[in-house]
């Protein structure tokens, strides 16, 4: 009797224990939850709200606001949205740079499946990072592997400095979808901003390109650049050098 005494006692303790395991569990269960919508809502607002506000007042929509004019309602799938960039060079690792300022997903557009990519110009000016290509050539992939379009909604400076032959490369990875989706698939570009360098040439090499009059500019260096090297001045609107005098 005593035996069982014992044994019941410890089976107390065990299931106290599991109790304590559980709801601790549960605890931490609800706390990374949390975590996570603190960290979603951040990355909601993209560069904050001022650089928000200098978007609009630009008069330009910002990635998110352009992706839910063009998707049907409740149809976006977001991709990767917790990834951020892996570079360390000049003290990158203390910037935290929401999405790498490139949404990805795929959504439907008048009932059919797309494909699509729209880049954050309130996050490091949209410029693209290693990351940055993967995510865009994930969505091109897929978008290949159902035969459904691919649609950019480009908005960019062009390679971010900071991560030198890293983000050129990943702009090769992306020029190399385009060429092997050509003819496969539709490959559309919206150029909604000043798209300069890397952000020129995927465009070029899509299907079909819209611009905005008076917001859209593209070209392969743009102006500040041209006057730093060969203190030209040029227009924006130029593909050559133009000069203003």
């Amino acid at each position: 009797m005593l035996h069982i005494v014992r044994c019941s006692y410890k089976f107390e303790v065990f299931l106290r224990n599991v109790s304590i395991r559980s709801i601790s569990g549960v605890a931490n269960t609800l706390d990374v939850r949390q975590k996570i919508k603190d960290i979603r809502e951040k990355i909601l607002l993209g560069g904050g709200e001022k650089r928000l506000e200098a978007q609009h007042k630009r008069g330009k929509l910002t990635a998110r606001e352009r992706i839910e004019l063009l998707a049907d309602s409740g149809t976006f799938i977001e991709y990767d949205a917790f990834m951020e960039h892996d570079c360390h060079e000049f003290n990158m690792q203390k910037q935290k740079i929401p999405c790498d300022s490139v949404v990805t997903g795929r959504c439907q557009v008048n009932g059919r499946p797309v494909y699509l990519f729209s880049q954050d110009f309130t996050v490091f000016g949209g410029s693209l990072s290693l990351v940055h290509a993967r995510k865009i050539c994930k969505v091109m992939d897929q978008a290949m592997l159902v035969g459904a379009p691919v649609v950019g909604l480009n908005d960019s400076g062009g390679a971010r400095i900071q991560e030198g032959v890293a983000s050129l490369a990943g702009y090769a990875d992306i020029f190399q979808r385009n060429v092997n989706a050509s003819g496969v698939i539709p490959q559309i570009s919206l150029i909604l901003g000043p798209c300069a360098g890397g952000a020129v040439y995927s465009p070029a090499l899509t299907d079909f390109i819209f611009m905005v009059h008076d917001t859209s500019y593209l070209f392969i260096t743009g102006p500040d650049v041209v006057k730093s090297v060969t203190n030209e001045d040029v227009t924006q609107a130029s593909t050559f050098i133009d000069n203003k005098q």
